[in-house]
């Protein structure tokens, strides 16, 4: 299990994490930590994560304004 904190990215998250699914190892789970600002980024990781081909075991606001989401492939 990894955790990815991405809160410093805020809205431009989704390229590094595009790039940590590519390489991370299959049957290890991801744990990514996003600021979620309005909720758009919660849909558009949840798409990214599909299209990654990774399922998403868990999603979840962390506090007020970052979001969690847990990955598996």
């Amino acid at each position: 299990m990894k955790r990815y904190d991405l809160r410093h990215l805020k809205d431009g998250f989704e390229p590094r994490m595009r790039e940590i699914l590519s390489v991370h190892k299959a049957g290890e789970v991801a744990i990514f930590l996003f600021e979620i600002g309005d909720f758009s980024p919660i849909q558009r990781s949840a798409d990214l994560v599909k299209e990654c081909g990774y399922e998403l075991l868990n999603s979840l606001k962390f506090n007020e304004v970052d979001w969690t989401i847990v990955t598996k492939k």
